[in-house]
């Protein structure tokens, strides 16, 4: 493609290639191929002008990127590249530029029409357009309710009935202008949340015929056969028909340990093959249905606004009566028509009405470009409120990352035979017990060649082999002693409850006998307790963690993380029993989970929270889903959401003073009707414009 550098400065070039050089349906596809460059920050391509924009890092390496993405586009040819989804920055980009062209638009006819129409010709439009305000408030009016469309049928027609039609004009332009900004600022949140949501595969292997054939992820449908190998995430809810693999399902089942899957067995979208290969028989394609469940949940459902936001809106429909009062009795008691219209001109309603959903929309698509993804304005006002945060343990304020902590040895051994054996065996299957003894093998240097026979794992249970000639066990207290028939004497088993402390404990027993047990701890998330100071600097004033963990692995993690209160050994259907009971002593609780076991009490929660690997039901069930792995996050959608109550608050000072000022000034003449009307239509667009703004700074 012919282009020519039209700016050229460290860390951002832009080529020029002339008007409709390519097509507007090769602009994203163009972006695409720019940002796939790993250097590349951002890209803003433009058909109209030809125009492609690159911003990349400057640094030692800046010369050689410079290079390369000159010859990028000399050598770009946008019809022979691949079609595929616009990426999401290419989604706002376009949202924005649309945004924008349509404002100039509204403005250019506006004054275009005021310049150059004819008197006559403008004063029938205006009619003509005034009218269907009248109308549909006149039809609003009929079924019994005085709602803000009323009022304004009445503010234009009354402006029509005394032939001030440029004042009907500029009312009926401002109204078009704020219904604009809205419906920008819903667009950009509902494109924020899709990205947020979509399951981030773009091409899988589909088995057809006996072959594996790659295909784009939006080909997927449901009955096909998908082939998934090890370290890859799944994309897809189905059954395996095929294979055996070890998938990371920690946030499903609350346990550290991979799950071994084959035939028949059923995977999730989200979750990681550790190990292995499996066919999987698509069910459903993850990310689709769930995204337009709650895309369809944001815009459509009255239970997910939040209550301030329904307030407003009740509150602005029972303004209008006054208005209609006060145009009244300004008629009654001055008799001046035109004074009386400065009353009906100006309302409180508009500006309340729709600043207020501006305002929460405007925060729910800043919590999706800072990762948190909120289904509704309702989750982020109970957010603000709550005084309690409820944690689940497992996976959410530990990683789920277990290592080894201690081993004990028994019959003489020392722990360095114990660790060497349990390390031999325990190479051969990648779950995250097992790795924790590998790797704890590996840090202390020590080799383990393999002595064994051949391994059998016994899912959920441990693992079985022959050393030496005697069959050796590896596992769990239930399977090593209940199902191995395994003697431990009390001596020993006072001596591991001491020793192990916290920690989740494998036995090891070789000939029948306990040989020792390694002691695993899944420790901390290393900002789990400075996202809890963090919490309560914010106004949390009670930190609980409900946890199927024993009393002393719950006690330890309260301990290191400062929390208040811990129920050890819970059940998860009886999780929801704990929630109900801080909820019934008066308390606005947040619950924060990830697992199928905690589905219930989040469902209980007055506001709940699933973290980025939670399982797909944690996820569904949750009114917040984190998508980065930092816990501090929940410190900073407590600050945002508090920060949009002020927001709405402000607001509402600022519309009450306002309007008050202006009705004032229209009772005592001092401001003419289509004045009046200008001026409560400007401050209704700015408080917009204000609501839409970040509440807290960009991300960087």
């Amino acid at each position: 493609m012919r282009t020519k550098i039209v700016y050229d400065q460290p860390g951002r070039i832009r080529f020029r290639a002339g008007a409709y050089a390519f097509e507007p349906e090769h602009e994203p596809r163009i972006h695409k191929a720019c940002v796939a460059y790993p250097f590349v920050k951002r890209a803003v391509v433009h058909s109209e002008n030809g125009g492609i924009l690159i911003e990349y890092e400057t640094g030692s390496r800046e010369q050689f990127y410079r290079e390369q993405l000159i010859e990028f586009v000399k050598k770009l040819n946008p019809a022979a590249l691949p079609e595929g989804e616009p990426d999401t920055d290419y989604q706002l980009q376009a949202l924005d530029s649309k945004f924008k062209n349509r404002l100039a638009f509204m403005l250019a006819r506006r004054y275009l029409f005021k310049w150059f129409v004819p008197l006559p010709i403008r004063t029938a439009v205006h009619v003509y357009k005034g009218l269907k305000y009248v109308v549909k408030g006149l039809d609003i009016l009929s079924q019994g309710k005085l709602t803000v469309e009323v009022l304004d049928g009445a503010a234009i027609g009354a402006s029509i009935l005394r032939r001030n039609y440029n004042s009907a004009g500029t009312i009926m332009f401002l109204l078009s202008v704020s219904s604009l900004l809205e419906d920008y600022t819903k667009a950009r949140t509902r494109t924020a949340l899709t990205a947020s949501l979509a399951v981030k595969v773009d091409r899988v292997w589909v088995v057809r015929d006996g072959v594996d054939v790659q295909v784009r992820m939006q080909d997927v449908k449901e009955g096909d056969l998908v082939r998934i190998r090890s370290g890859a995430m799944i994309p897809v809810d189905g059954t395996v028909v095929d294979g055996d693999a070890f998938v990371n399902e920690a946030t499903m089942t609350g346990e550290s340990q991979a799950v071994h899957k084959f035939a028949g067995k059923t995977v999730f979208a989200g979750t990681i093959l550790d190990e292995g290969s499996i066919v999987v028989s698509v069910r459903a394609v993850n990310g689709n249905t769930k995204i337009q469940k709650i895309i369809e949940l944001i815009d459509q459902s009255e239970d997910l606004k939040a209550s301030i936001q329904s307030k407003a809106e009740r509150l602005a429909d029972n303004i209008v009566p006054y208005s209609f009062l006060g145009f009244g009795l300004t008629l009654l008691f001055t008799r001046n028509v035109t004074k009386a219209v400065s009353i009906l001109m100006v309302d409180y309603s508009c500006a309340i009405k729709l600043s207020t959903p501006i305002s929460v929309i405007s925060a729910l698509r800043e919590a999706a470009d800072r990762n948190m993804t909120v289904k509704g304005g309702k989750y982020l006002e109970e957010f603000a409120l709550a005084d309690t945060i409820i944690f689940d343990k497992t996976g959410t304020l530990t990683k789920a990352e277990p290592k080894l902590e201690r081993v004990i040895p028994f019959e003489g051994r020392s722990e360095e035979e114990v660790l060497r054996i349990a390390a031999c065996i325990e190479e051969h299957f990648p779950h995250s017990m097992a790795r924790a003894i590998v790797r704890g093998a590996l840090d202390r240097g020590i080799d383990h060649e393999e002595e064994h026979a051949d391994v059998q794992y016994i899912v959920a249970h441990g693992i079985a082999t022959t050393l030496n000639g005697e069959r050796a066990v590896i596992g769990s207290k239930h399977f090593v002693i209940e199902d191995e028939h395994v003697s431990v004497g009390d001596t020993e088993q006072q001596r591991i409850d001491e020793l192990a402390g916290a920690a989740s404990v494998i036995y090891l027993a070789i000939g029948g006998n306990l040989a020792g047990v390694l002691c695993i701890s899944d420790p901390p998330r290393d900002e789990a307790a400075e996202a809890i100071r963090m919490l309560r600097e914010r106004g949390i004033k009670h930190v609980a963690m409900i946890t199927g963990d024993s009393q002393k692995a719950a006690e330890r993690t309260a301990q290191l993380l400062g929390i208040d209160t811990f129920f050890a050994q819970v059940l998860p259907e009886d999780k929801h029993r704990y929630v109900e009971k801080m909820k019934a002593e008066g308390r606005r609780v947040i619950m924060v989970g990830d697992g199928i076991n905690d589905a219930p009490a989040l469902a209980a929660a007055n506001v709940s929270v699933a973290m980025s690997d939670a399982s797909d039901i944690a996820r569904e069930t949750a009114d917040v889903t984190l998508r980065s792995e930092d816990l501090r996050d929940l410190a900073e959608l407590r600050t945002l959401s508090t920060q949009l109550m002020e927001r709405i608050q402000a607001n509402y000072r600022f519309i009450v003073a306002f309007n008050t000022s202006l009705l004032a000034a229209g009772f005592f003449g001092l401001l003419a009707p289509s004045t009046s009307a200008l001026l409560h239509n400007l401050s209704t667009m700015a408080i917009c414009a204000k609501s839409m703004t970040p509440l807290k700074r960009p991300v960087l």
